[in-house]
């Protein structure tokens, strides 16, 4: 679902007029050596686009109108080669509205002590060039992220692809449509949210459909498209022999096949990339969808439950900033704790939506009542968590601001906490995860409720805390980390300094 490749990131290198023509044409190969081994390197994910060396107030403003205007260009990497001036920066910089990153380095590794002269130190002045250009970033109070090291490195190339992907989820996300089929569950608090500021802050365009447009069009799926899909369940899920016969459970497994084909042509039709559901608020069909949703985040569409539009978008940016990585991304719900003294963990879950990218092995399709809803019987994938780290990361309206919360964990074998025999949760038939949260659960749940997080959250094992970070970097939005050294008391702290800095934004 995405190429990534398709995304462009502007290399600006920047340098003066002062420096003459052999110098600049130095600069200008070296730029060109640097951006053809980027795009041959396996871990960038898209596309590296050089430019020409900036030399000059006008050329540096022009670069960054085209950039602006620029529909692929998802952000611009500037580095100073040689010294440039900052002050030629400033046109340039407050007309942009690229993501930024500031890549601190210099073409050769090593100082070439024998034969270094003054051609040489002119040449390569990115020890002090970089601090000039990174002042006027400070200084205009401009958001971006700084990497700095040997651009060979694969350390400094891994933190640029980091960013990278970051990006192209905002630009993704500025492109996108949440699809709210209903409204929130009622009387939940965390789900709602300011929409016109996503708008402004996120680029989210998010809008209400009916679920009676959903029913109508999952009418109107035939019998034969749908035997078609559950053909294509069988052969990437395990499906009962059971569920393959005529009868109520073989008939709810078609009708998810149609309501996954009713939503993919809804979602398709308003270049959706994000989409909600609410057990209150689905009329018309015979099942709350569940199989459905789970197919769909599989795909690469965000899901949040209960109308919850913030996570559903979340996911989708997880989703992408994901792919072709190993790992999964899901909408996730924070269910029930084991408070056992030494082997404490969380068990999440939800009714019927985790995405089976995270699955440990093969999903099984199931069918049972679920007990709210006043549904039929909706099918569903069934399956374990994989093991491994994983990080938790909600997005939260804090009325002023947003906020977003990313708690890391370790996700584990459920065999691993549970009593022996119990292991396989028989009464539960939910895809689920079992974790343990740093530093751990009593001080991460703490932390938590302190910071405002939300119940409904992305879980990935895919994506680290720089993912997020990077995110809500470019996005503009306050971060916080639970992480191994967090405590309640000093995070506390942290929030209420954080609030004279968000307040004065």
């Amino acid at each position: 679902m995405f190429n990534l490749k398709q995304y462009e990131f502007w290399f600006i290198v920047g340098s003066q007029e002062l420096y003459g023509e052999e110098t600049l044409r130095q600069v200008a190969e070296h730029a060109r050596i640097m951006v053809d081994e980027l795009n041959n390197e396996p871990l960038i994910p898209a596309t590296v686009l050089l430019k020409p060396v900036a030399k000059s107030p006008d050329e540096i403003r022009r670069l960054f109108e085209e950039a602006t205007a620029c529909e692929n260009c998802a952000g611009l990497i500037t580095w100073m080669h040689t010294f440039s001036p900052s002050k030629m920066w400033i046109g340039g910089l407050g007309a942009n509205r690229k993501p930024l990153l500031h890549l601190h380095t210099q073409f050769n590794r090593d100082i070439p002590w024998a034969s270094m002269d003054m051609d040489f130190m002119n040449l390569n002045q990115s020890a002090h060039g970089d601090r000039e250009h990174g002042y006027i970033y400070a200084r205009m109070r401009l958001p971006r992220k700084v990497v700095a090291g040997f651009w060979q490195d694969g350390e400094v190339r891994r933190r640029v692809a980091v960013w990278m992907r970051a990006a192209a989820a905002r630009l993704d996300g500025e492109r996108s449509v949440v699809m709210r089929i209903g409204d929130n569950m009622r009387e939940v608090a965390v789900t709602e949210g300011d929409k016109v500021e996503a708008q402004i802050r996120l680029g989210w365009q998010v809008n209400t459909w009916a679920g009676g447009e959903l029913a109508e069009r999952f009418r109107a799926v035939s019998d034969k498209e749908a035997e078609d899909r559950v053909a294509e369940y069988a052969g990437v899920y395990e499906i009962p022999a059971a569920l393959r016969e005529p009868g109520k459970e073989g008939k709810a497994i078609l009708e998810q096949a149609k309501i996954e084909i009713a939503l993919t042509a809804m979602l398709e039709g308003e270049h959706a990339g994000a989409f909600t559901t609410t057990f209150q608020d689905i009329h018309g069909l015979p099942q709350l969808p569940g199989l459905a949703c789970q197919r769909l985040m599989e795909k690469g569409y965000g899901f949040g439950a209960e109308g919850d539009w913030k996570q559903s978008m979340l996911v989708r940016a997880a989703k992408l900033m994901a792919a072709s990585l190993p790992g999964g991304v899901s909408f996730m719900e924070d269910y029930t704790y084991h408070f056992e003294p030494g082997n404490e963990a969380v068990l999440g879950a939800h009714m019927l939506e985790i995405c089976p990218s995270i699955a440990d092995k093969r999903p099984r399709v199931q069918v049972h009542p679920l007990g709210i809803g006043g549904k039929a019987p909706p099918a569903r994938l069934v399956f374990d968590a994989a093991p491994g780290p994983a990080v938790l990361a909600t997005l939260v309206d804090l009325g002023s601001r947003f906020r977003m919360i990313v708690n890391e964990v370790e996700t584990v074998r459920i065999e691993d906490v549970a009593p022996r025999g119990a292991a396989s949760l028989p009464k539960l038939p939910v895809a689920r995860a079992l974790w343990k949260p740093y530093p751990c659960l009593r001080d991460a749940a703490e932390s938590w409720i302190i910071a405002g997080g939300a119940h409904h959250s992305v879980y990935t094992t895919a994506l680290n805390a720089e993912y997020f970070r990077d995110w809500a970097e470019i996005s503009g939005i306050e971060f916080v980390l639970i992480g191994r050294d967090t405590t309640p008391v000093r995070l506390q702290d942290e929030l209420r300094r954080a609030e004279a800095y968000w307040q004065g934004r």
